[in-house]
């Protein structure tokens, strides 16, 4: 199975990004892709206001994306915002929402583990997803995984009892002195400790394009990867926009857990 990754620079203009969801999207199944994965806050950067444009999955944003897909028909993975609840301040919040989009699969999956690290806080304004999502195409389970979610193997590792494979990570990654090492690090780990493909898609960076970072808010590094299941980088982005490709083996997982049966092995403490 062929996939694509595409590390794309979103900004405040939920229309605009659109256009390059389906520029790239177009290059994707052009150059014979079955899924394309776009990196956490495709629909609008963070740094933005998210209340503004948090919309039901059956909106008109999500509505866009999946008459891509089907137009094309090609698996659409992105980054959006949904709406969450009101706290008991009445301050309402949404949730950070991968849409997975396309023939035969409708699925999402609301992150879990909100990044409240390196004086940034999510949890200020999006609600935590509740546990593990996977979908299947052309007989391949995938996981799904957004961003500080790589930083907490065990949602790997339900992933991949539940069939996985695959894992995908969507990210608009902080920067930082040595984040780039460490997403770059997690990626391979992940890979490694649940002997799955890691398909590590994240935001470019913004300063590659000139663009100087405002405040704490997580705005992309780029190095997105395609991590086989044990632990090789197969592909890699530098931290500009680019489209990568990989094909992916089920037999290769196959023969990582015979020779590195890390899941049957672990025990349970």
């Amino acid at each position: 199975m062929k996939i694509a990754l595409a590390q794309i620079i979103t900004g405040r203009d939920v229309a605009g990004n659109l256009t390059v969801v389906e520029e790239y999207a177009r290059r994707a199944k052009d150059g014979g892709a079955e899924i394309v994965v776009f990196p956490e806050a495709t629909m609008r950067a963070f740094g933005n206001s998210l209340l503004d444009i948090a919309e039901p999955l059956d909106g008109p944003w999500a509505s866009r994306v999946r008459s891509i897909a089907d137009e094309l028909g090609i698996v659409i993975v992105a980054g959006m915002f949904t709406p969450g609840s009101s706290g008991s301040d009445g301050q309402a919040k949404v949730r950070n929402t991968l849409l997975v989009t396309g023939p035969g699969v409708d699925a999402s999956y609301d992150k879990v583990h909100l990044f409240d690290a390196f004086g940034f806080l999510e949890s200020d304004t999006v609600d935590a997803g509740t546990g593990p999502v996977t979908f299947d195409v052309g007989g391949v389970t995938f996981g799904l995984a957004t961003c500080y979610d790589i930083r907490f193997p065990a949602l790997f590792t339900a992933n991949a009892d539940r069939g996985a494979v695959v894992n995908i990570v969507c990210a608009s990654w902080g920067s930082g002195p040595g984040k780039v090492d460490q997403w770059k690090l997690l990626a391979r780990a992940r890979a490694v400790d649940t002997t799955t493909y890691v398909l590590a898609c994240g935001q470019g960076d913004p300063a590659t394009q000139g663009v100087e970072p405002r405040g704490a808010a997580p705005t992309g590094v780029g190095h997105s990867a395609v991590v086989s299941p044990f632990g090789e980088v197969l592909q890699e982005l530098d931290g500009a926009p680019g489209l990568i490709f990989a094909d992916l083996d089920p037999a290769l997982v196959k023969e990582a857990r015979t020779k590195l049966p890390v899941l049957a092995n672990r025990r349970e403490f």
